[in-house]
């Protein structure tokens, strides 16, 4: 579904030139899901922008279902960290989640089945009449995820999405994120700082080195599909799968000094 090739992207800029992205290689297949971790500054959030369209690499290519990407693609999302920043404070939450919709053309009647069902799978059926300065934190970032998911996409990148709710709210939308991508099979790709959230949420974490980035390791994460807070991080298994991302990714920081 998704193949990034030899992707480099570099800033130039005031007299300085910075190397963001080494060089990357890997593919995503339909419908799995894909967790990137990586040290702070490590060009994360550069490498999801690329990949979205929404910056130019330098050199290298990405692909979304073989089609090359030169811009924002149609079937592909994308939730940012900064939640509430990508809301209208002015819309109601349905108008919200309705409006990328609006923008494709989609008739009215199927609008609004699908806002309906995106509001139901993040569980906030009851609140397509508030605005989003009505709600918690935990749950405009719900509305985020329902404006993403109303739009139906083959992809769904997400960029580090519960760095700002507290640690409950944090679990209840992991949890609320697998079972919205076993919902609607799509593939995702989910870039995080921390490592037992990648753990716990991925079928592969890509561990990333320190910028420019290059990919450190590609761990297939064999824990159960059915997962929950309690019994998945307390196996014995989680906690080796957590030692390994951390070990590699404390190397390639090292490595990169």
């Amino acid at each position: 579904m998704l193949t990034v090739t030899e992707l480099h992207k570099v800033y130039d800029g005031q007299g300085r030139r910075v190397a963001a992205v080494g060089e990357l290689t890997f593919t995503v297949q339909a419908g799995q899901f894909v967790c990137i971790v990586g040290p702070s500054g490590c060009g994360k959030t550069t490498l999801l922008r690329c990949i979205a369209g929404l910056l130019p690499p330098t050199a290298g290519e990405v692909r979304l279902a073989g089609e090359r990407v030169s811009g924002p693609p149609k079937g592909l999302a994308v939730v940012f960290q900064e939640y509430g920043r990508s809301l209208f404070p002015w819309l109601r939450v349905a108008d919200n989640v309705e409006l990328p919709l609006r923008a494709a053309g989609i008739a009215r009647a199927d609008r609004r089945r699908q806002v309906a069902e995106a509001l139901d799978a993040v569980g906030l059926a009851d609140a397509h009449g508030a605005y989003p300065w009505q709600l918690s934190g935990g749950m405009q970032q719900r509305v985020a995820i329902a404006r993403a998911i109303a739009y139906q996409p083959r992809v769904l990148l997400m960029d580090e999405p519960f760095a700002a709710v507290d640690a409950q709210t944090r679990a209840d939308l992991e949890d609320l994120i697998r079972s919205v991508w076993q919902r609607f099979e799509m593939t995702m790709l989910f870039v995080t700082h921390d490592i037992d959230e990648a753990v716990y949420l991925g079928q592969r974490v890509i561990m990333l080195s320190a910028a420019p980035t290059t990919i450190a390791d590609d761990l297939e994460i064999d824990l159960p599909d059915e997962r929950d807070q309690l019994t998945t991080r307390g196996a014995p298994r989680f906690t080796e799968l957590r030692g390994q991302v951390y070990a590699q990714i404390q190397k390639a920081k090292v490595d990169r000094t």
